[in-house]
């Protein structure tokens, strides 16, 4: 189990530095060598929510693990304009292409980091190599269960609450924190970068990205994804039911690995992080060749 004292090492390690998505800076911390590997937290959280992962996975790997914009040190423009999709995929792009990579990069991303990952596997294909989503459906099948599971429609209830242009004026980096499974020393490194982050462009995302209703009927079908792809699901989660997994393989034409772990939630890498990261080693190296 990684210590305290291995975090700290950890901190001390990582390389800072910024990407340039047209003029918005995205904070990025970046360790090892090899192959590139972009890591894209969730809400409400930042780069550091890979420390687990990030010593193992930069053993082979160039790991680069970023600050959504809004977050924690990247730039936090005004404006929900500034958080609709076409722009969070150019941040990712920007530090793919800030990070020197012709080949593009293995995206993994957990929550919003992997709603981001999946569109930007659909909308830029040359730029990612392989995908690793934890805690987050297709597009079309939350899309889907948003609209035919009561359940799911249930457990968005708090996500809809935030399409209220005024709940940020509601909510505090303290309320925040207590969504993390993080405690003593964690909890403050987390309830710092939040108090440097803006909770208003957090909410952002889902005033501009969350599904809204009325749901059509018949969404339009996704493109079909080339690349390995990897799913993490913690079942304990809340917010983000299972049933979301299903029907995945109608839209992933190359190998496609679906893990459940029952006693995780939804910040799967962080109630499980030995056996997420066992996992993501294990099938790093099996998809090496395919890719």
């Amino acid at each position: 189990m990684t210590t305290t004292s291995d975090r700290d090492q950890l901190e001390a390690a990582v390389e800072h530095g910024y990407a340039d998505s047209d003029g918005v800076r995205i904070h990025f911390a970046a360790l090892g060598s090899g192959p590139l590997l972009v890591l894209i937290h969730g809400f409400p959280d930042f780069w550091y929510t890979w420390r687990y992962q990030m010593p193992a996975l930069a053993r082979e790997h160039r790991v680069v693990a970023m600050d959504l914009r809004g977050y924690n040190l990247s730039d936090q423009p005004p404006g929900p304009q500034n958080y609709a999709m076409p722009h969070l995929l150019a941040d990712v792009r920007a530090v793919i292409e800030h990070q020197g990579s012709a080949t593009g990069a293995t995206v993994i991303g957990h929550d919003w980091g992997g709603a981001i990952a999946w569109q930007l596997a659909m909308a830029h294909p040359e730029q990612v190599r392989r995908l690793v989503v934890l805690n987050m459906p297709h597009p079309a099948a939350f899309f889907r269960e948003l609209a035919t599971n009561p359940d799911q429609h249930a457990s968005g209830e708090y996500a809809r609450g935030f399409l209220d242009e005024q709940t940020h004026l509601r909510l505090r980096a303290e309320d925040l924190v207590g969504w993390l499974p993080v405690q003593g020393p964690e909890r403050d490194r987390h309830l710092h970068a939040l108090r440097q982050s803006s909770i208003q462009a957090m909410l952002h995302y889902y005033q501009r990205n969350y599904p809204r209703p009325p749901y059509p009927q018949a969404p339009p079908r996704p493109p079909s994804l080339e690349v390995p792809v990897l799913m993490i699901h913690g079942m304990r989660d809340p917010a983000i039911l299972p049933g979301g997994l299903n029907d995945t393989w109608n839209w992933v034409a190359a190998p496609l690995t679906i893990l459940t772990l029952p006693q995780a939630g939804h910040f799967v890498h962080l109630d499980a992080a030995e056996h997420v990261t066992t996992v993501l080693l294990s099938w790093l190296r099996a998809t090496a060749t395919s890719t």
